[in-house]
């Protein structure tokens, strides 16, 4: 029996997978050992994982855990491990392995072949793959430094306007009322509460809800043109460029103008990692 793990900063997406093909899909909050401890990722995984699939007869026989997640670098890796081996230390000679959710994306865009990954959820990040390995990243260095094309830059961005009345004042109302939110509560919880990136994201939907709004537009566009100016450009221009996440799968439209306007290719686009992983791990 294989566990596979996909894990963003909001959510993880988990996957049992029987060697027949049989398999059973789960969702916790997102599993980050840069901003969780071991014990925090533990107690996630007890309480809200090992519930969900306690009843499956078959859970006992999981030998084998692959997790692949944001922040997963080598130096954080094994923070991952030691808690999920602790989590599943009654099963005997359990395999884990953790990669970074780069070597997830690339794994389920391209398999074994070559070409550019990029990720677009909560964060972002992109790699230059061959096939096996990285041979490039531009780094993503997070919301504050970085992160171009992601939903927490994006809900950052649709905040910050809002905020600063270079929106419509409708539009400012609109947002205000939706979320039941004032100036003071963002600003509190964008400086001085935890998962800042989280709580910013979730504002980048209301992006999507008003996307024929003409401001709106603009802002998307002008986010996806960061994104491709700043980061995609340093890619091998003839290579297509995959993506990954909930960001690009619904501005999917947004991003392919702004890509083509740039004169870059786009590849596959997929919402979740995991249909590829699972292809991947031999479903």
């Amino acid at each position: 029996m294989i566990l596979i793990a996909d894990s963003g900063s909001t959510k993880t997406q988990w996957c049992l997978l029987t060697k027949s093909g049989q398999s059973e899909e789960f969702q916790t909050d997102g599993l980050n050992p840069f901003h969780q401890t071991v014990d925090g990722m533990k107690n996630s995984i007890l309480n809200q994982l090992l519930p969900q699939i306690s009843h499956l007869m078959w859970v006992g026989s999981i030998d084998e855990i692959y997790f692949y997640g944001a922040g997963c670098t080598p130096e954080k890796s094994p923070l991952v491990a030691q808690a999920l081996q602790s989590c599943f230390r009654s099963t005997a000679q359990v395999h884990v392995e953790v990669y970074s959710d780069m070597v997830g994306a690339a794994r389920a865009l391209l398999g074994k072949e070559p070409g550019v990954v990029c990720i677009l959820g909560t964060g972002s990040n992109s790699c230059l793959y061959d096939g096996e390995k990285f041979t490039k990243n531009v780094p993503a260095l997070g919301f504050i430094l970085g992160d171009e094309g992601s939903g927490a830059v994006l809900g950052r961005r649709l905040v910050s306007d809002l905020l600063k009345d270079q929106l419509s004042d409708e539009l400012k109302q609109k947002f205000l009322d939706q979320y039941h939110t004032s100036q003071a509560e963002i600003i509190e919880s964008v400086y001085r509460k935890t998962f800042p990136s989280r709580y910013l994201a979730a504002f980048s939907r209301f992006c999507a809800e008003n996307i024929s709004n003409p401001l709106i537009y603009k802002l998307v566009c002008d986010h996806f043109d960061e994104l491709a100016k700043r980061i995609l450009k340093q890619y091998p221009p003839e290579l297509e460029v995959g993506f990954v996440g909930s960001i690009a799968y619904y501005y999917q439209d947004v991003l392919k103008k702004v890509l083509a306007d740039n004169g870059i290719s786009c590849g596959k686009i997929l919402q979740s990692p995991m249909p590829g992983l699972k292809k991947y791990h031999g479903a």
